[in-house]
């Protein structure tokens, strides 16, 4: 499984949303599965997929799929 897939599939299956509703608009609060609870979810799934620790300016600044794939390749995952 290649890298982007691996970062999708946190998504999909974090938020349960469908593959087709990942892009730019999706973003911190945006569907309701990502609230707080479900956004500790995500990184905890990507740091485990990833064998990463973000730090924690990472974790707050991480609102939006695009901006994920930013903050990863600070930690050479390239998306």
């Amino acid at each position: 499984m290649t890298n982007i897939e691996k970062y999708e599939k946190a998504f999909v299956e974090t938020f349960e949303i469908e593959k087709t509703q990942i892009g730019e608009g999706l973003v911190y609060q945006s569907i309701p599965l990502w609230d707080s609870v479900g956004h500790m979810s995500l990184i905890a799934t990507l740091e485990d997929e990833f064998d990463i620790m973000l730090e924690m300016d990472d974790v707050v600044n991480f609102g939006s799929y695009d901006i994920g794939k930013e903050i990863l390749a600070k930690y050479d995952v390239k998306i």
